[in-house]
């Protein structure tokens, strides 16, 4: 992913509106101009389907969910899930995320009464993982009370990526027809069980006892019963676990590194983090000592910090697109043939001194309205854009700001004595994460 940056920083420097690379044999296209890459990402939506993962949905069933799919598939599909992901389905799931913030908190004070260090990378990872446990699988995880509950130890492996997965996807970005004739795989065969007797388990236990609960399971059930109805099709057990195994990929991982990037940038910017809980605590005397969606929501420069972090550490650091049919590049007689893979930097946009002046300072007042409007469109791609935009992003936000503010409301975070500020990232990972551990100090404030 840095190589990549460092691609759309040598095109920038010589002014290039696009460029080409190579990865070993296969050539790989690099919009650099915002409205060339407005043209792939939305206007010219049609010529660009597809991320290009390639799979076999016979020998790998949890492969073919929403981000994977492509064309008429993909639609279908999107269309389907896409009144999963309003505002008024989050609403319904809020209790739940701050269900789940309660014995995180707990744990932090544990912590902070014996004056240990905090690894907020793990804690927000457990955090997420009994969100994603609780709202994706209707499971109970308890994660800060046993590390290695079977959903935290299936989950923690499903997304160790390991030297046979990176020449697995080696294989298949080089040769991408691989799958369609060999018994392909990207994830291990007892994971892929746990995740399917999962879902089935729960399925076959809410019907059977009528049991409704406020969470992404419920949506599926009620969405199959209205197919019922209307005689249209609905979900095949597999299908339901890809789309709730995503849910468990996207939500887990974007949102923890999101929160672990922002509380990192706070403990370096006090004056920052300071404003911030004033914003969380008026908040909080607002709604009577009790946090509720709309008030999360609506925390103004909340907004400003979370997209602060995301311009700075975007979750998919490269926005990958596969050309679907011949295409001419706007302004040019240059064609991309069919196939041609595409690469967009988000992390190079993001860091791009044009667009965001001394890029590696934090400054949330980036996003003030003032600012926003001096920018083009495209320079802001944390979760894409267009028709494929992440389907997930609100549920990911307020995943964050929840997780955030009751943090912040209750703790004073800071840097530790041995915590550099310029973090080394992870090299091996498709989600932009810190290598290692991330180790902060936390001191309990008065309510």
């Amino acid at each position: 992913m840095m190589d990549i940056k460092l691609c759309y920083d040598a095109f920038r420097r010589r002014k290039e509106k696009f460029g080409g690379i190579y990865f070993f044999t296969e050539p790989i296209f690099m919009p650099i101009d915002p409205d060339l890459i407005k043209c792939i990402l939305s206007k010219d939506f049609s010529y660009f389907l597809g991320h290009g993962f390639t799979f076999n949905e016979k020998y790998d069933p949890l492969a073919a969910h929403l981000f994977n799919l492509e064309g008429e598939k993909w639609r279908k599909m999107r269309l389907k899930l896409s009144p999963t992901f309003t505002s008024g389905k989050m609403k319904y799931m809020f209790k739940t995320l701050l269900d789940c913030g309660v014995p995180m908190i707990d744990h932090v004070n544990d912590l902070c009464e014996k004056g240990e260090q905090v690894d907020i990378k793990e804690i927000l990872a457990c955090y997420t993982t009994d969100i994603i446990g609780s709202c994706a699988f209707g499971l109970e995880c308890d994660s800060f009370k046993d590390p290695n509950a079977e959903f935290r130890r299936n989950g923690r492996e499903a997304l160790t990526v390991t030297f046979s997965d990176l020449l697995m996807r080696f294989l298949t970005f080089w040769a991408p027809s691989l799958p369609k004739y060999l018994p392909i795989k990207y994830l291990r065969s007892d994971i892929e069980k746990f995740f399917i007797t999962a879902v089935k388990q729960i399925l076959y236990y809410r019907r059977t006892n009528k049991v409704k609960r406020n969470d992404f399971i419920q949506l599926f059930i009620e969405l199959q019963d209205k197919a019922e109805v209307e005689g249209t099709d609905g979900f095949t057990l597999n299908e339901i676990a890809a789309q709730a195994f995503v849910f468990f990929l996207a939500g887990f991982e974007t949102s923890s590194t999101t929160m672990t990037f922002c509380l990192h940038e706070l403990a370096f910017n006090q004056d920052i983090q300071d404003k911030l809980r004033e914003e969380i605590r008026e908040t909080y005397k607002q709604t009577n000592g009790e946090f509720t969606y709309d008030a999360i929501m609506g925390m103004k420069y909340m907004d400003k910090v979370l997209d602060e972090t995301l311009r700075k550490y975007p979750p998919v650091p490269i926005l990958n697109r596969v050309c679907s049919s011949d295409y001419t590049i706007p302004n040019t007689d240059i064609i991309l043939p069919k196939g041609t893979k595409v690469f967009i930097s988000a992390l190079g946009i993001h860091r791009d001194e044009e667009y965001y002046p001394d890029p590696i300072k934090f400054d949330p007042e980036r996003f003030n309205d003032e600012n926003k409007a001096t920018r083009p469109n495209y320079t802001f791609l944390p979760f894409g854009e267009g028709p494929r935009i992440c389907i997930g992003l609100r549920f990911g936000l307020m995943q964050a700001k929840t997780g955030l503010a009751m943090l912040l409301n209750n703790y004073k975070v800071l840097p530790t004595r041995n915590e550099q500020y310029n973090l080394y990232l992870d090299p091996g990972t498709f989600i932009l994460s810190k290598k290692g551990a991330l180790m902060l100090s936390m001191e309990k404030i008065p309510n």
